[in-house]
Parts: C-alpha cells; structure tokens; sequence
C-alpha cells in the first residue's frame, strides 16, 4: 500500500471540492483547478477530507495511488496558501521590471526579453533582480519559472544569468594557459 496515498487530506473551511467519475474539481473565490482521475482510482470526501484508494494492485494503479494523492493535495495547498518560485538576476546590466502585467528583463542580448502573465500567475518584483512567480497551480509556477530561467541560463564560468533563489552553481576554472 503506497503511504503517500493513504495519507488523508484535510479541506481547510474555504475550499469546496467535488468529484464526478473521472475529475476532481477544487474551487476557492471562483478560481478552480481540476485534475483528471485514472479509472482505477477512487477520490472520495468523507469528513472533511478527501481520501484517495484504489481498485487493485496491478503495477499501474500502485504507481498512480500516491501520483493522485499528492496532485489533489497540491490542488488544495495551491488554493488555500499558493505556490511561489523565486528567481535572481545576477549580471552587470541584467534586470527586470513590470509594466502592466509583462515582465521586462534585459538579460545582456540586442533586445529585452517580455514575459506575458498566463491567467492564474503573477509576477512580483521585491527589487531589479529579484522575481517571484506565484500562483496555485504548482505546475504553472513551476513551468513560468522554468522558461524565465531558460531565458539565460547561468553561465558556468561567471555565473551571470537568471537562477532560482538558493541555486547553487559549481563555477569552472578558466583557461590557465600554463601546463
């Protein structure tokens, strides 16, 4: 029995959650995450909580039990607290800033690099090289900050570049041009 997947989830006082066959739907303030269910696994709320079983034990429903279990956690996590990534900017010249919802960064190239906020994901500024991307979905945050970071990856030598916040990067050695 996967431990991750009989863990209950609790529902904090705010969020609703309904179950169709195939769909679990959370929804807090008209904001709503929804995730589909494999068909041999079984979401139910009892008690204020949600638990989460399954039919058999082939290998494909051992393997998805806790999957499901931890992706309707984060629906809930998503939608009572939010999730958040924090990048750095780290380079002479290399900076953010927002304007309306874009995010405007000048990370060393000919032109600036314009980031769109997608529906459910904010962008915040706590200085010029600092980002945070929230939202609730855990997956989208992760996704935004993943393409930010893409942006201009750090470089191995200097370290200039966009990083997550605690990032820690092994620097190469230069050429010594000494045998």
């Amino acid at each position: 029995m996967s431990r991750i997947g009989k863990k209950p989830i609790n529902i904090p006082k705010d969020i609703k959650v309904e179950i169709d066959s195939d769909e679990v739907r959370v929804s807090r303030d008209g904001q709503t995450l929804s995730e589909r269910i494999h068909p041999g696994i079984l979401v139910k709320v009892e008690d204020n909580q949600i638990l989460v079983d399954r039919e058999n034990d082939q290998r494909e429903t051992r393997a998805l039990h806790g999957l499901t279990r931890s992706l309707v956690n984060n629906m809930v996590i998503g939608l009572s607290e939010g999730f958040t990534k924090n990048l750095e900017i780290q380079g002479v010249g290399y900076r953010a800033n927002k304007n309306g919802n874009q995010l405007i960064m000048d990370l060393g190239y000919s032109h600036q690099v314009i980031f769109e906020e997608p529906e459910g994901i904010t962008f915040e500024l706590a200085s010029p090289t600092r980002i945070a991307v929230k939202g609730a979905d855990k997956q989208l945050v992760g996704e935004m900050a993943a393409k930010i970071r893409a942006s201009r990856l750090p470089d191995p030598y200097k370290g200039k570049g966009v990083r997550y916040a605690g990032e820690v990067l092994r620097l190469k050695a230069g050429k010594s041009g000494v045998k």
